[in-house]
C-alpha cells in the first residue's frame, strides 16, 4: 500500500490491484471463456488505411460513427431475404436534427469505472457544433453513422467499414471521428 497527495488529500492506493482496465486481457478471457480454442487476436497492418486530409479541418465536412444505438430505429421485421433485420446489427445512418436519442445499454461495458449519462461522451454533436461555431472544423454532416459492437475483423473489414465509407462518400464527408464505447 502506498500513498498519494491530491485535491481532496492523502489517498491510499492499493498496488497488488491494477489501476487502468486491461481491454486487451478481458478481450483474451472473454474469448476464452466463449469456448474459442484461443485467445482474441487483434488487428495488425503494415499499411495503415489512413490518409492526410485534403484541406484543412476549418474546411472540411465531419461525421460522426459511434456504436451507439438509435433508439428512433424499429426492428425492420420481415426484413430481405435473409430474414430479419435486426438494427442493432447493422450499419445505419441516422439524422442529428432533430437531437438523436441515442444510448449504449446494449452494449456490454465496463460500468464502474465509464458513465454513460452524457450522450456526448459517445456521440458528442453538441461538442463538434461548437468547433464548428468556432471556425475549428467546417461543418457537422446532417447525419451520424452507427456500427454494430459484433467482436468481429472479419464483419468489420468486409462488412461494415466498406458500408460506413460507402456512406461518407455519399453525404461528401472529409473527416470521421469514430467514438465508440
Amino acid at each position: 500500500m502506498s500513498t498519494t497527495e491530491g485535491a481532496q488529500g492523502t489517498v491510499a492506493i492499493d498496488q497488488t490491484r491494477p489501476t487502468y482496465i486491461s481491454y486487451i486481457d478481458r478481450s483474451r478471457e472473454y474469448y476464452l471463456a466463449q469456448g474459442f480454442g484461443n485467445p482474441y487476436r487483434w488487428p495488425h497492418f503494415q499499411d495503415v488505411p489512413f490518409t492526410r486530409l485534403a484541406r484543412p479541418l476549418a474546411q472540411s465536412r465531419v461525421a460522426l460513427v459511434t456504436t451507439a444505438r438509435d433508439r428512433r430505429r424499429q426492428p425492420e421485421g420481415a426484413g430481405g431475404p435473409d430474414g430479419p433485420v435486426d438494427p442493432l446489427k447493422t450499419v445505419y445512418a441516422s439524422p442529428i436534427d432533430p437531437d438523436p436519442d441515442t444510448d449504449v445499454g446494449h452494449l456490454g461495458y465496463d460500468t464502474k469505472n465509464v458513465s454513460v449519462e452524457d450522450p456526448n461522451s459517445y456521440l458528442p454533436v453538441a461538442r463538434v457544433l461548437e468547433f464548428v461555431k468556432d471556425g475549428r472544423i467546417g461543418s457537422l454532416a446532417s447525419r451520424f453513422y452507427g456500427v454494430p459492437s459484433t467482436r468481429s475483423q472479419r464483419r468489420t473489414i468486409e462488412q461494415d467499414a466498406p458500408e460506413i465509407l460507402r456512406l461518407c462518400r455519399e453525404d461528401e464527408i472529409d473527416v470521421a471521428l469514430l467514438v465508440p464505447v
